[in-house]
C-alpha cells in the first residue's frame, strides 16, 4: 500500500510544522490521530493474516518485532537528548534525562494523563513521545484480545465486538469530560483507544471480505466516494481547528471529535487500499513521499522535537526554525534508518509461508 506510506509523510510533516508554527496549522496535531488509525489498521492486518495462515498468533515473535522496530531508535534518541542536557547549558533541555527515562519506559502519556497540567516539567523536553506510549500500550494489549476473539467468536461476532469497543472510549470521554480533565482525556491509552480500534476494525472488515464478495465491490465504491472528501476534511481540521490550544478545548471535540477524526482517517485508508486509481492514492503514491513515509516517518517523528528544541536554543526562530527543522529532522531520521533501524530490520526473522492479501483472509470461526 504505497499510498499509505505517503499518508505517513503528510501526517509527520503536519506535526512538525505544528510544533514550530502552530499559527500555520493550528490543528496540525491531527497528524497524530491519523497515525493512530494507520497503526491500528496495519498491525491488525498483519495479525489477522498470520492467524489465517497458521491458525495462531506468535505473540513472542510479534512483541520481538515491535521492540526491534521501535525501541532501539527511541532509546538512542533518549540517550542523545539526555547527553545534550548534561553536557551543554541548553535551556530547553534542562531535566531531559528524567524525560528520557520516562520516554524509554513508554510511560510519558501516563505521567501526563495523571498530571495537573497538560505538559509537566518532567515530560516537556520529550513530550512528543506521549503518542508512542499510547501505541506501545495498544501493541501490548491488542494482540492478546484479538487472539481471544478470533479463537472464541465467529467472524461476525468479532466485527461486532470490535465495533462496540470503538464506541466505548467515546462514552468514557463523555463521563470524564471536564476542562480540568483535558490532559487525562488527551493522553490516556483508554481515552484514545478508539482511534486505533477504528483502524483495526477496517482491517478486520477487509480481511472478512473475499475478492468475489459483492460487499467488497460495494465497499470499494463507497471508499472511492468518501476518500476525497475525507482528505479535504482532515486538511481543513489541520488548517482551522486549534485542537490542543486553549480555544480548542471544546467538549464536542474531546468527546466525539477524536472518533470522527478516526473515521475520516479510516475512509482515507480504505480509499488507498481499494481505489489505487483515485487522485488521493495517485498523489500519495508518488515515489518521494512514499519512500520517506515507509523508511523515515518514524525517525522523523522521533527526532523532530529534540531537533527543534536544539535549533531554538541555538537561536533559530520563526520561518528559519521551520526551514532548518524540515532539513535537519529528515537528516537525523536518515542517519537513524541507515545506521540502526535498517540493520535491525534485516536481522528480523521472516515469518514462514507466503503472505496473503488482506482481503483474501477471513478470521477462522471458533472451534
Amino acid at each position: 500500500m504505497v499510498g499509505l506510506d505517503g499518508l505517513r509523510t503528510v501526517a509527520v510533516v503536519l506535526v512538525i510544522v505544528y510544533h514550530v508554527r502552530p499559527d500555520l496549522v493550528p490543528g496540525g496535531s491531527v497528524g497524530v490521530d491519523v497515525f493512530f488509525t494507520i497503526s491500528g489498521f496495519v498491525i491488525t492486518r498483519l495479525l489477522v493474516a498470520e492467524y489465517a495462515r497458521t491458525g495462531r498468533i506468535g505473540l513472542w515473535t510479534f512483541y520481538r518485532r515491535r521492540w526491534l522496530r521501535l525501541m532501539p531508535a527511541l532509546l538512542v534518541m533518549c540517550a542523545v537528548a539526555a547527553l545534550l542536557s548534561l553536557a551543554f547549558p541548553l535551556p530547553l533541555f534542562r531535566g531531559t534525562w528524567v524525560a528520557a527515562v520516562l520516554a524509554a519506559g513508554s510511560v510519558v502519556n501516563l505521567v501526563r494523563a495523571g498530571a495537573p497540567a497538560t505538559a509537566t516539567d518532567l515530560t516537556a523536553p520529550l513530550g512528543h513521545t506521549w503518542s508512542l506510549g499510547v501505541e506501545e500500550q495498544f501493541y501490548l494489549a491488542w494482540p492478546l484480545l484479538l487472539l481471544v476473539l478470533l479463537r472464541r467468536a465467529t467472524p461476525r461476532t468479532v466485527l461486532r465486538g470490535v465495533g462496540v469497543l470503538c464506541v466505548l472510549p467515546v462514552l468514557w470521554r463523555t463521563v470524564l469530560w471536564d476542562p480540568a480533565a483535558l490532559h487525562r482525556i488527551y493522553n490516556g491509552p483508554d481515552t484514545r483507544a478508539d482511534q486505533l480500534l477504528v483502524g483495526a476494525l477496517l482491517a478486520l472488515v477487509l480481511a472478512r471480505l473475499r475478492a468475489d464478495d459483492p460487499r467488497l465491490a460495494l465497499l470499494r465504491r463507497w471508499a472511492g466516494r468518501l476518500c476525497p472528501p475525507a482528505v479535504v476534511l482532515l486538511a481543513l481540521i489541520a488548517w482551522r481547528i486549534p485542537i490542543t490550544e486553549h480555544n480548542g478545548w471544546s467538549p464536542l471535540w474531546y468527546t466525539v471529535g477524536f472518533l470522527a477524526t478516526a473515521v475520516l482517517s479510516a475512509c482515507v485508508v480504505a480509499g488507498l487500499r481499494l481505489c489505487p486509481r483515485s487522485w488521493p492514492s495517485r498523489l500519495l503514491s508518488l515515489s518521494a513521499p512514499a519512500w520517506v513515509g515507509r523508511n523515515l516517518s518514524y525517525g522523523m517523528y522521533l527526532w523532530h522535537y529534540p531537533v527543534i528544541r536544539l535549533l531554538h536554543d541555538l537561536g533559530a526562530r520563526g520561518g528559519r526554525l521551520l526551514a532548518l527543522g524540515l532539513v535537519v529532522t529528515p537528516a537525523a531520521a536518515l542517519a537513524s534508518y541507515a545506521l540502526l533501524e535498517r540493520p535491525l530490520l534485516r536481522r528480523r526473522p521472516t515469518p514462514a509461508g507466503p503472505p496473503q492479501p488482506a482481503d483474501a483472509v477471513a478470521p477462522a470461526p471458533a472451534a
